[in-house]
């Protein structure tokens, strides 16, 4: 028999988007699967409505919003299969989309977790920007994709066709190994939502595990439904996120170095937004450095839980990003494609 595969959805409200969800995994040829949506405490009767038109579909209710990261750990608690499968509940799938993950995985012991191919729900030749091709990062902890470089997303032309390793599996849809995910300890409940899963990534590495995408499995993803994007909670969560990573899954010395890197773009950032009568983002960078200022004690029970299961050390990690400044590569260089990139990382 196949391994047992636990997809988990975490949700909340929008009954369309779940069910239409819900409808393409019925549709899926992988014979083995069980199905877990955690509810983070819907006001919009999602639950009966799941529990009345999808009754094979395991329901498990928070009694507050937990965010993608609670409600996914919810969610493994109770899975029983040897795979937990984190999906987005804004997503649609290629029938076969399982299939290829599930054999990778199986195939490569030193393989944690696993991405598909992301496309664009609306424009299904364009890369979707929550993780295309695959998740990269580069040294001062700004996140980009192939296929997707901050706002320029690629159209699929099948160039980024060959599986391989990357730094992150994007959280929209991504396989991982149920031991795995237990031993580098769940995602961070810290994080809320966004980049939780880069973080757990991050993890992996440090464990002396990889990461891979496999492409020739599709999923198509709306994007930014849970949290619109160019609102100020997503502008905070994304740099006071992206900042406790820096500090926490970093060697200390190595922290100290790129921290005022880090500030100096922040800067310039909100330089640009000032510019521009951008002032959600100029709220969000604010808010995000004032929490890193304001709660130094959960940075370093983090610090201690990473280093406690640290394998090895950063230069092995650097070695998987992008060994150069994609903010410079992209606005100064004007590399819009991931193909561009001079000093690109192994894939």
């Amino acid at each position: 028999m196949r391994p047992l595969v636990s997809i988990i959805i975490p949700h909340w409200n929008g009954i369309e988007v779940i069910t239409e969800c819900l409808e393409s995994l019925y549709k899926t040829t992988y014979p083995n699967l069980e199905i877990i949506v955690v509810d983070n405490n819907s006001t919009d009767d999602s639950v009966n409505h799941i529990r009345n038109n999808f009754p094979n579909v395991i329901i498990f209710e928070n009694e507050q919003n937990e965010g993608y990261a609670g409600g996914c750990n919810r969610g493994s608690e109770i899975a029983k299969g040897k795979y937990l499968l984190f999906l987005n509940n804004d997503t649609i799938h290629e029938q076969n989309w399982i299939e290829p993950l599930v054999q990778l995985l199986e195939k490569n012991s030193q393989i944690a977790s696993v991405q598909p191919k992301l496309l664009n729900y609306y424009q299904k030749n364009l890369f979707d920007y929550a993780g295309a091709a695959g998740g990269m990062m580069d040294f001062l902890i700004f996140p980009f994709a192939k296929g997707r470089i901050f706002n320029e997303q690629e159209i699929d032309s099948n160039q980024y066709n060959s599986k391989g390793e990357i730094f992150w599996s994007s959280g929209t849809a991504f396989l991982v190994r149920k031991t795995a995910f237990e031993t580098a300890g769940k995602f961070d409940k810290l994080f809320f939502a966004h980049m939780e899963e880069i973080d757990l990534c991050w993890r992996f590495h440090l464990l002396g595990l990889d990461v891979w995408c496999e492409p020739s499995s599709v999923v198509y993803h709306k994007n930014a439904v849970s949290l619109p994007m160019y609102t100020e909670k997503k502008y905070y969560l994304n740099h006071r996120n992206s900042l406790i990573m820096l500090l926490t899954n970093y060697s200390l010395p190595l922290s100290l170095y790129v921290l005022p890197i880090r500030w100096a773009l922040d800067i310039v950032a909100i330089i640009y937004a000032i510019l521009n009568g951008d002032w959600k983002h100029i709220k969000g960078i604010a808010k995000a450095h004032a929490w890193i200022v304001f709660h130094p004690r959960k940075l370093f029970r983090k610090r201690r839980e990473v280093k406690a299961m640290r394998k090895e050390k950063d230069k092995t990690v650097l070695r998987k990003m992008y060994n150069g400044s994609i903010v410079f590569a992209h606005y100064i260089l004007r590399k819009n494609r991931y193909s561009e990139l001079t000093d690109k990382p192994r894939s």
